[in-house]
């Protein structure tokens, strides 16, 4: 069929070449998931879903920027510790960009993507668990919170967190150790503003802020890629919400999405919600 000119793709978006303030890596882990996953597959299914969505964003009425793709890290492979040591050394090898999006993987990639920023970093997430499990299986993902506040991380804010998705030891340790908890009935109808709120809040003590989209937050029956999700969550709209928040906000200087399986996905309907979040991160970006 032939291209209509007047409909610019958003895969059209991304680059290998040139300077871009907008970069894009995918970082496949998934060895260390603590339900079997396949997320390493999850990169390549997302930036293939880049060509079902245009350039434009018609809500905020701006062009989305180039994107300069960087590949995928060779990090597949690797599972616990090992992951997150020479991950975070990559992180920290790749060219410099004002926001630097990437797709996971599971949950563990918030844990080197935060140890790779310089200064004072917080960390937002929309999660529906708390991700603070001890170490008994060695790092996985649902350890990256545990393991970012046990290395000093700045500040931790986590933004609907569900009822039925945690045991009351975990968030008893989220409440000694300082994370700040909006739960799910705290934020339905509002996630935008909340994420505003506490992106805000962040800002006021750390240098920069790093923003972690765990799909799996959404009502499972929207993401039946996502392994963590359960029947409940938000829905798929409020986290786009907090994907544009997130983009727009100055202080934020990395975005991920996690947590979506792409081979056990239906219909693609979780892999395009991801892709969406990353293009709605890059629609706050553009009207920063």
């Amino acid at each position: 069929m032939t291209e209509d000119p007047q409909w610019p793709r958003a895969s059209s978006l991304l680059t290998s070449t040139g300077s871009a303030s907008v970069g894009l890596v995918g970082v496949p882990l998934s060895r260390s998931s603590i339900s079997p996953s396949s997320a390493h597959l999850t990169p390549a299914a997302v930036r293939a879903a880049f060509a079902r969505f245009p350039t434009w964003h018609a809500g905020l009425d701006v062009e989305l920027p180039q994107i300069a793709d960087l590949g995928d890290l060779d990090v597949a492979g690797l599972a616990g510790a090992e992951a997150v040591e020479t991950t975070t050394a990559l992180l920290q090898a790749l060219p410099m960009h004002d926001l630097l999006l990437l797709i996971g993987g599971d949950n563990l990639v918030t844990w080197p993507a935060v140890l790779a920023l310089p200064g004072r970093v917080g960390v937002l997430t929309l999660d529906a668990h708390h991700d603070v499990r001890g170490f008994h299986a060695g790092p996985t993902n649902g350890t990256p919170i545990r393991g970012l506040v046990e290395a000093g991380v700045g500040a931790v804010t986590q933004v609907g967190i569900g009822e039925l998705t945690n045991s009351r030891a975990h968030r008893r340790w989220c409440d000694e150790n300082g994370i700040r908890v909006v739960p799910l009935d705290a934020c339905r109808g509002r996630v935008g503003a909340v994420v505003r709120e506490e992106l805000e809040r962040l800002a006021e003590t750390c240098d920069a802020v790093h923003v972690d989209l765990d799909v799996d937050v959404v009502d499972r029956a929207f993401v039946p890629g996502c392994p963590g999700a359960r029947p409940g969550g938000l829905l798929p709209h409020e986290l786009l919400e907090a994907a544009v928040e997130a983009g727009r906000h100055p202080r934020v200087s990395g975005v991920d999405v996690v947590e979506v399986d792409a081979a056990a996905d239906v219909n693609g309907v979780t892999v395009q919600l991801a892709a969406m979040c990353l293009l709605s991160a890059c629609a706050g970006f553009a009207a920063r």
